[in-house]
């Protein structure tokens, strides 16, 4: 893959504004922070639960390939951690260190989230920015007794991308969140979603320019 360019970002730009759903967030049964590569979700969960918008954190994530260097005890153990040390109490968290993907975030976040018995009418879904979607769409689809609603740190998309070790990489991973959302309805992971013809045609442009390792195999 050639260096980034102007327009590179521009069509990750496109990608990031579908993917941030932009929802108002508010009072939730629960909340479930998804593992991924970024700890800022911890200190999201930990500036939601300071809005009192939730009594208990699930943090759900195992030790995976791709974050195992940074988070070496795996991915939910780490967040919860942070959280702790952010100001939660460790009585309003939960762990789920098992998932290595969102539908199993969702499964069994929902497990150890009802598993004392608690009623759960609506979730608060908290994520990397730009998983936002991804895990709306799983949610419905995995967990649709319950009304989802997603958060994540307060940032746009040139402030999350200056920020990031290896931009190229962010916006690959950006690649792949959004082919699942095109994808995983037909394999029956998450409902179907419009992908308005401007996001398929940013897709697809930074495809040719080589975002695509974290695509998902034919």
């Amino acid at each position: 893959m050639t260096s980034i360019t102007g327009a590179d970002r521009g069509d990750a730009r496109i990608l990031w504004n579908f993917n941030v759903l932009k929802q108002p967030v508010r009072p939730c049964s629960a909340a479930l922070a998804l593992g991924g590569c970024d700890i800022g979700v911890a200190a999201a969960a930990a500036d939601l639960y300071r809005a009192r918008l939730f009594p208990v954190v699930a943090f759900s994530g195992g030790i995976m390939p791709g974050t195992s260097r940074r988070f070496p005890r795996g991915e939910a153990v780490h967040f919860r951690e942070r959280a702790i040390a952010l100001g939660v109490p460790e009585e309003a968290t939960l762990l789920e260190p098992y998932a290595t993907n969102t539908g199993e975030n969702i499964r069994f976040g929902r497990t150890v989230l009802t598993g004392d018995g608690r009623t759960m009418h609506s979730v608060l879904l908290i994520s990397m920015p730009y998983m936002q979607r991804r895990a709306y769409a799983t949610c419905r689809k995995q967990w649709p007794e319950v009304d989802p609603v997603c958060a994540s740190q307060p940032v746009a998309f040139d402030e999350y991308a200056k920020e990031q070790d290896d931009e190229a990489e962010f916006i690959s991973m950006m690649m792949g969140d959004t082919h699942r959302v095109m994808e995983y309805p037909r394999r029956g992971f998450a409902i179907e979603q419009e992908v308005p013809e401007h996001v398929r045609d940013a897709f697809e442009r930074l495809r040719k320019r080589g975002y695509d390792t974290w695509l998902l195999s034919d």
